[in-house]
């Protein structure tokens, strides 16, 4: 490890970065500032608008697009320019700090390799990171353009594809971070690592239907646990909002907040069989620790996840939701990666 202390440092501090850039989005989705910007360039919206002619131009252009038109607009209280400034803040801090990481991840790359601090195995894995920090950057337009053009709202597929790949890349990244840190393989027990992957896949599901939630607004309705209302598990509005079927479950408020909700005591349930599973095994500190951290935060997971519905969403309670659900993956890879190398 300590011939690569510095490649660590780098690859975590990018873990750091994103972490922040994740939690920035959310606050940017809960306060509705995602098409604040309704343009992308790469230098010249570096930096906010300068002066107050260069605000009014860019309040202007927003005032072409549906969120103003259909929306703000017509606000009881008026929208006016201050109002503006405010979400604009939100979704330029999170474009500056996908720039920072850019450079972040780019510049010590260069240096490193120069300096030849990389083997081939990291090389390979760092230049998919730097296809993954583009694609990512590529995934944010692709996901505001579909709030541009006849609805105020963002496509929820496009937005929990920007959010899931967000949390691939963190989740990557930690990885290549790790097998830096732990160089040495040791025996594993096939059937702990499997498992743990099982809980990985199901904990990725649920963040993509996490996306689904958040880009419907379905935390609103059935605001009640744990029936979904008027003492019915399953609201009968699950079946009927879609059809075909099987929209309902990926376009129905009512079927994604069920799958979400419900799915949720299956990602519980697994992470607990697993740390049952490993108490009979003869593990490490480190997958030990893992698993216990990974116990802890899947319950906090669960809390937060029930309070947000109750509570109709205040931004506080989302926004820990999400950062918990950050800190589960991150426990989560590092026990799968301590109980397969």
């Amino acid at each position: 490890m300590k011939e690569n202390k510095s490649v660590i440092y780098w690859l975590l501090s990018g873990c750091v970065l994103l972490f922040i850039m994740v939690n920035v989005g959310g606050i940017t989705r809960l306060t509705n500032s995602g098409l604040s910007m309704t343009d992308w360039h790469l230098i010249t919206d570096t930096f906010p608008p300068m002066t107050e002619e260069a605000w009014e131009a860019a309040f202007e252009e927003y005032k072409k697009f549906p969120e103003y038109q259909k929306i703000n607009q017509y606000k009881a209280d008026g929208f006016g320019l201050s109002d503006y400034k405010f979400i604009y803040f939100w979704e330029w801090f999170h474009r500056f700090i996908g720039r920072i990481i850019g450079l972040v991840f780019i510049l010590p790359f260069v240096y490193f390799l120069i300096r030849k601090k990389l083997n081939t195995a990291t090389i390979k894995k760092c230049l998919i990171l730097l296809f993954m920090g583009g694609f990512q950057g590529f995934l944010g337009w692709y996901m505001v353009k579909s709030g541009l053009i006849d609805q105020p709202d963002v496509s929820h597929f496009r937005l929990s594809l920007h959010l899931t790949f967000a949390f691939i890349t963190f989740a990557y990244t930690l990885w290549v971070a790790l097998d830096l840190i732990y160089p040495e393989k040791k025996e594993i027990v096939v059937k702990l690592r499997n498992l743990a992957r099982v809980a990985l896949v199901l904990l990725f599901i649920q963040i993509i239907y996490g996306g689904f939630v958040a880009g419907l607004n379905a935390g609103l309705i059935h605001n009640s646990w744990p029936w979904m209302s008027e003492g019915k598990m399953i609201h009968e509005t699950v079946w009927i909002e879609q059809n075909p079927l099987w929209k309902n479950f990926t376009e129905g408020k009512s079927g994604i907040q069920f799958i979400h909700r419900t799915l949720a005591y299956f990602v519980v349930a697994a992470m607990v069989f697993l740390y049952y599973k490993a108490k009979k095994h003869q593990i490490s500190l480190q997958a030990t620790k893992g698993l216990q951290w990974m116990l802890g935060l899947v319950g906090l997971q669960f809390v937060l996840g029930v309070l947000t519905l109750l509570l109709h969403v205040p931004l506080w309670l989302g926004l820990a939701h999400q950062m918990t659900a950050f800190l589960l993956l991150t426990a989560t890879t590092y026990t799968l990666h301590r109980l397969s190398k």
